[in-house]
């Protein structure tokens, strides 16, 4: 099997930027309420770009941080739950949009999960030699499905786009994945697509395709996967908490992450954390996170990170990854 570098990483937001204080003119809330309960203070939302615009130009920063042609390119996987159309997927318009006309596209939906679940699917395809060269994307443009008039969701969430290019290389870039699903969850963070309406059914009136969720059974939910994710894909990979440089969770809620911080015994120090700057972007948490610690220097040869994600479907999953690039 081969082995698999991560070498290029990118992100993009929106350039609105929406403090609290402008959410509390939206609906009934303050900068107070949202900070406290989530430790977010603004997100980014998109004025008039959509989910593979966004994830365009995350994926083009990537491919310059990685330092190859877009041409080289030859696998193209999007992770997403707001896509532009059913069909094309985003893949397909991102690869059009960015010209890499050698690649095999396609999108992958685990909600907050989506990135882990398609990075692990790209490593896949080279581990075993069928591509040399993926590009990784989390994409999200979730305003355009969000109840704007629930403020216990709407104050969650903002747009982004964060990118990861992996080729296949003589240093192991990924040490061990775990992925879990519980479809008996799915009802706790729900956004209903167009329901079966034709002139056969009795069904007349379309789903109204917003997200709503129990906030308090994902929240136990998020706390208990992801402490037990950490362990699991560390022991697997033969190594122990204490070996891991830095803990980048999904980006949903402060409380999540301080919660499982304590029933690991680690300090808030071994988790990076910037939520309060984008809020929850979904399936573009992790790499939008990702891509901020390498620009700032944070990620050197030899550094391991734990990813770990958590969200709708319910999905849940874990990667031990070690930087190699120089």
């Amino acid at each position: 099997m081969n082995s698999v570098e991560i070498i290029g990483t990118g992100s993009y937001a929106p350039e609105k930027v929406v403090t609290n204080e402008d959410m509390s003119k939206v609906v009934d809330t303050s900068d107070e309420w949202i900070s406290s309960r989530t430790g977010i203070k603004e997100r980014r939302i998109s004025v008039n770009e959509n989910t593979s615009d966004l994830g365009a130009k995350a994926a083009l920063r990537a491919i310059e941080n990685a330092n190859i042609k877009v041409e080289d390119i030859d696998l193209i996987i999007t992770a997403t739950t707001s896509p532009d159309s059913y069909t094309p997927s985003v893949a397909c318009i991102i690869q059009e949009k960015i010209g890499a006309k050698n690649a095999v596209c396609f999108d992958v939906n685990a909600a907050c999960t989506g990135f882990i679940f398609a990075l692990n699917t790209a490593a896949q395809f080279i581990k075993t030699g069928e591509y040399n060269n993926a590009l990784v994307i989390g994409a999200e443009v979730l305003s355009k499905i969000l109840d704007w008039e629930d403020r216990s969701t709407c104050v969650l969430f903002g747009d982004g786009a964060g990118a990861a290019v992996i080729r296949k290389g003589n240093k192991e870039g990924i040490l061990k994945a775990i992925l879990g699903s519980d479809g008996t969850g799915g009802k706790f963070l729900h956004c209903p697509a167009i329901n079966v309406v034709n002139p056969f059914s009795e069904e007349k009136e379309l789903a109204n395709s917003k997200i709503s969720m129990n906030g308090r059974e994902v929240f136990k939910f998020a706390v208990k996967v992801m402490v037990s994710s950490i362990k699991k894909v560390v022991e697997d990979s033969g190594l122990k908490l204490e070996d891991i440089d830095y803990i980048i969770p999904h980006q949903a809620n402060i409380r999540i992450i301080e919660a499982a911080a304590k029933k690991l015994e680690l300090g808030m120090s071994n988790f990076f954390v910037n939520l309060q700057n984008y809020g929850n972007t979904s399936g573009a948490t992790i790499p939008v996170a990702v891509d901020e610690m390498n620009r700032r220097g944070l990620l050197k040869s030899g550094t391991k990170i734990v990813v770990v994600g958590f969200g709708g479907g319910l999905t849940w999953g874990a990667m031990v990854l070690q930087w190699t690039k120089e």
